[in-house]
């Protein structure tokens, strides 16, 4: 039996497993055999993470956060989670490779996943002009043409803070009626650098080796045009990935595992979260890594309320 599992491998849980392993508490990461790393695996240079003044790739950010972790004592398993039991004092996680494990407590951060518009160059594109976040890549655009998909608060804001970079945004969306609440809208209509495809979908993106534009079929007439772009950001959303805990741990109403104020304590004894998957506001990686330190502290001070014989048992397993 562990003490610590930790579920996924993106900021959040290569933080928790670093400040778990320096408390000797030997934390199992079950890091997933396809998604290791999280998002930041599919991004390419990342400016805004703290300690990297000339910016570090996003891949190479998470396999030194693996190998920090993996230092101080943490083992990896690259496996899927395909079953948890939470509710026991005693924790058990089942992986697609037909292992069973048990812990005293388990860090869930599994994080989320954009919602895509499900082309079939998106994934080819991504990192090379296509990206579903502007705070992280918006920089690399500067006077730029860029657009941005969507039509609710986060695409009115992204949009807005692109023009800080880029010469020209486009807002494409489907209708002639957004979701945005009506100051987000505002705004976005009045700057000068915002102009809106209504009626628009993409229907596919163009570019071999990166973005050079987008064709765009019109939900009313059906036509299409060819749009050149340099960036296209995608805002229609993401969501939590939640699948595992469904029914064990409660949800907040955003969908996201609800924590205990600034805590990462779940509705369940020894069950914490951390993560995007606990944040439908920020979603950064610094974000990410400082709840992912929270989540290892709470395990922490949980562990040690346990009587001693309990904490041994998990020790000598």
């Amino acid at each position: 039996m562990r003490q610590v599992i930790i579920i996924g491998s993106g900021p959040a849980g290569y933080t928790a497993a670093i400040y778990a392993a320096r408390a000797n508490f030997k934390p199992l990461v079950i890091a997933s055999s396809v998604e290791a790393g999280g998002e930041l695996m599919n991004t390419t240079e990342v400016e805004n993470f703290p300690g990297f003044p000339e910016g570090v790739m996003g891949p190479d950010l998470m396999m030194k956060m693996q190998e920090q972790a993996e230092k101080f004592g943490a083992e990896v398993l690259l496996d899927d989670v395909v079953s948890v039991e939470l509710t026991g004092d005693v924790k058990r996680v089942v992986t697609g490779g037909g292992q069973t494990f048990e812990a005293l407590t388990v860090i869930f951060a599994t994080g989320s996943a954009n919602r895509k518009l499900g082309l079939a160059d998106e994934d080819r594109l991504s990192g090379h002009g296509v990206s579903w976040c502007a705070t992280c890549d918006g920089f690399f655009f500067r006077q730029k043409t860029v657009a941005i998909v969507g039509g609710g608060d986060s695409a009115m804001e992204e949009a807005n803070f692109l023009t800080r970079f880029a010469d020209k945004v486009y807002v494409i969306h489907r209708s002639e009626t957004l979701r945005a609440s009506k100051i987000m809208q505002d705004r976005a209509l009045a700057n000068p650098k915002i102009e809106f495809l209504w009626n628009s979908t993409i229907d596919s993106l163009l570019g071999d080796e990166s973005l050079t534009g987008v064709t765009l079929k019109n939900t009313v007439t059906g036509d299409t045009i060819d749009v050149e772009l340099q960036g296209l950001f995608i805002a229609i959303g993401n969501d939590p990935r939640t699948q595992l805990i469904h029914g064990q741990l409660d949800l907040a109403p955003e969908g996201t595992v609800a924590v205990k104020g600034r805590t990462s304590k779940t509705n369940l004894t020894g069950v914490f979260a951390a993560g995007d998957v606990v944040d439908p506001t920020y979603r950064q990686a610094i974000t990410a890594a400082a709840s992912g330190t929270v989540a290892a502290l709470d395990a922490e001070h949980y562990l040690q309320s346990l009587p001693a014989e309990v904490l041994a048992q998990a020790e000598n397993n």
